[in-house]
């Protein structure tokens, strides 16, 4: 078994979109070969704890509080001296919407809220869509939400690039 190179990340550095000296910093050490970058889902973003690893191979050990989520082009400095660029993925999203009027499914409606959030399956709702994030596989979601048998129901998927701000927010019951 080949043994990989591993980095601690946990020292937040800024983000290269909003500070030009951190840019130029990146540049640098990439011509230095004194740089990871890695590509996270936008699920990944918000956690605690991630690991994933660099387009060069290396595992790399991210170590940050749940209450901020990271974005595009984040930096960090590994426990090595290494920049660590982070890249977002587009996620792929359910999307909800209507082709009938839905005031006679009111009850219907609210039951469907409750369940998509008994199951922690974050939504937002913009432009009179529900935006479902996929956490678990599709059909699954799918199965859930046609018990409902809403009438005009539509069940589409969209991709959405990290600067789209879909924040979802991720529930839970500790307090």
């Amino acid at each position: 078994m080949v043994e990989q190179i591993r980095e601690i990340a946990e020292t937040y550095l800024g983000n290269l979109t909003k500070d030009a000296d951190l840019a130029q910093r990146v540049k640098s050490a990439r011509t230095l070969d004194n740089y990871l970058e890695i590509y996270l889902s936008q699920t990944d973003s918000g956690k605690g704890r991630i690991q994933a690893q660099s387009t060069s191979g290396t595992i790399v050990g991210i170590i940050k509080n749940r209450d901020w989520s990271l974005s595009e082009g984040d930096v960090f400095i590994t426990q090595s001296g290494k920049l660590l660029l982070i890249h977002l993925q587009e996620e792929r999203l359910m999307v909800l919407s209507f082709t009938e009027p839905v005031e006679n499914y009111a009850i219907e409606l609210v039951h469907l809220g409750h369940v998509l959030g008994n199951h922690h399956w974050p939504i937002i709702i913009k432009k009179n869509k529900i935006y479902i994030q996929l956490i678990i596989d599709a059909p699954i979601i799918e199965e859930t939400i046609a018990k409902f048998k809403i009438p005009g129901l539509k069940i589409d998927y969209e991709s959405c690039s990290p600067q789209e701000n879909f924040h979802f927010s991720h529930h839970s019951h500790n307090i």
